[in-house]
């Protein structure tokens, strides 16, 4: 029994050991989850965003948990800071088997108040790193001919709007980087890579907590979702799990909505 156990672990389809996952804002409230369920899992986690610091902190907390992550600094808009960055960590670690988007920015503005600056700045920081991250990473993909995985986070706001709310650059951006993710699907399908969305529903974490504790407001939340909850940041990084684990090597250019059946009635 004991033999067939281990014989069971060495070949788990949910195993990421000897891979190398690079989380691009893998320290906000889902992407922190992202970080370390991949690094559970076995990949070395390489966490990185604006914010250097808060990367190489959570890094150390997954390190003295006795995982393999490490902390980066990276403007994600800017295309020649991802190649950079691309480059320097393949030389370091040999490949990058998993990139994990998980970069994303709004500005609420009502359709007739929408300016072409927040417009641009939306894009700019959602749309656009979306597109370079996946190109320069598939770059060191198909050199390495391994395959690998390319997952974005997207948001139920990529494939319908929302009443009351001004997300027009928001739900733009999004919405383009759907689509973008099936034409990178099947350009790079070829060379064994596939690339997927995750796509959540309203999320309950820490900036939001307090104000659910109010029984109206989470009434109110919650009222549309057949599960009659919020999704955690930990529901939205299982999906991203599974798209990064050998379960999915058959699955491209789809988007899984984490969203409670949200979507089923919308």
């Amino acid at each position: 029994m004991t033999i067939q156990n281990v014989g069971m672990q060495a070949h788990n389809p949910m195993s990421l050991r000897e891979q190398v996952a690079l989380v691009v804002g893998g320290y906000g409230a889902i992407g922190a989850a992202i970080s370390e369920t991949l690094a559970v899992a076995g990949a070395t986690s390489l966490i990185a965003g604006p914010n250097g610091e808060q990367a190489r902190a959570l890094a150390g907390e997954l390190c003295e948990k006795g995982l393999i992550a490490e902390g980066l600094e990276l403007d994600a808009s800017n295309a020649g800071a991802i190649r950079e960055l691309s480059t320097s960590l393949v030389r370091r670690y040999s490949s990058i088997d998993i990139l994990v988007n998980c970069v994303g920015f709004n500005k609420e503005q009502k359709l007739l108040e929408v300016t072409e600056e927040a417009f641009d700045r939306v894009y700019s920081r959602t749309l656009r790193p979306g597109m370079f991250l996946s190109q320069a990473v598939a770059a060191h993909q198909i050199a390495a001919e391994k395959g690998g995985s390319q997952i974005h986070l997207l948001s139920v706001g990529s494939s319908f709007g929302f009443r009351h709310r001004g997300y027009s650059a928001f739900c733009a951006a999004k919405g383009g980087l759907a689509v973008l993710l099936k034409q990178h699907a099947a350009e790079l399908a070829p060379y064994g890579i596939t690339v997927n969305g995750v796509a959540p529903g309203r999320v309950r974490t820490r900036k939001n907590e307090k104000t659910l504790e109010n029984a109206t407001t989470f009434q109110r939340a919650t009222a549309e979702i057949p599960l009659g909850r919020l999704a955690t940041p930990q529901d939205v990084a299982d999906a991203v799990y599974f798209f990064a684990s050998s379960l999915s090597r058959f699955v491209t250019g789809q988007i899984l909505y984490v969203d409670g059946g949200l979507t089923t009635s919308a």
